[in-house]
């Protein structure tokens, strides 16, 4: 008699390779119910071996959608200076922006410490929703010093705010530093990723200064895990 996790695994392999000879037509997979039918299995044994190549990076779960086949990750270079929009046109994907919201906030004491201000001081916060493929892959809050972008909430923030920034106001990106680590989304980010709350996911912090090198701005991004890879080379310090 075969063990659970022997099962699972054996219904791992084999939807693994039915989906590596092209079996299915579309991106979504089967119902659980067929594909625990097909496998002769519980729901149970079934959503196991999905997990499992969920964290492969095979297959990939929305919430009340159902289960869809994972396209290629994106590269993500933190020493480009490109832009999300052009970081996913260069690799053959079609990026998307949603604006979810624009307005003045106080700022917290994390972000003020990142933007070397006050906590309290109002500065912008605008979030926003990015897509790839109609994949919702990240939910990004951007917190800007208004006193380097006046009525920039005016503006259409659906396009790239990198070349805004330089078309409107003469800015461009200088030194960034970047924080990266694993994180369980915040019941946020979650449902606008369409995951559940506590999954898996790469926080990204980046902390932008411009030509000038005055602090400009803060990212701080939210990706699912299996939706990017980090892809960094840098040169080799021969002072040893």
């Amino acid at each position: 008699m075969k063990t659970q996790s022997t099962a699972v695994t054996q219904i791992c392999d084999a939807l693994t390779e039915r989906i590596r000879q092209g079996e299915f037509t579309t991106a979504r997979l089967p119902s659980e119910r067929t594909l625990s039918e097909q496998f002769s299995t519980t729901r149970i044994t079934l959503r196991e071996a999905l997990t499992m190549m969920e964290s492969q990076g095979i297959v990939y779960r929305e919430l009340r959608r159902g289960w869809f086949l994972s396209p290629p990750r994106l590269s993500y270079n933190p020493l480009h200076k490109s832009h999300f929009h052009e970081m996913a046109e260069k690799q053959g994907r079609v990026a998307e922006t949603e604006v979810l919201d624009a307005n003045l906030v106080a700022a917290s004491a994390s972000i003020s410490q990142h933007l070397e201000i006050q906590e309290g001081t109002e500065i912008y916060r605008i979030r926003r929703l990015r897509r790839i493929n109609g994949r919702a892959v990240l939910y990004v809050e951007h917190y800007l010093n208004p006193a380097y972008f006046p009525d920039l909430l005016q503006a259409d923030l659906t396009q790239s705010l990198t070349n805004y920034y330089w078309s409107h106001y003469g800015i461009r990106y200088g030194r960034v530093r970047f924080i990266m680590l694993p994180t369980p989304l915040p019941t946020i980010a979650a449902p606008i990723l369409k995951m559940a709350p506590g999954s898996p996911a790469l926080f990204i912090t980046r902390i932008n200064r411009d030509q000038y090198d005055r602090i400009i701005d803060c990212d701080c991004e939210y990706w699912r895990y299996d939706a990017l890879y980090i892809d960094v080379e840098a040169e080799r310090d021969d002072q040893g």
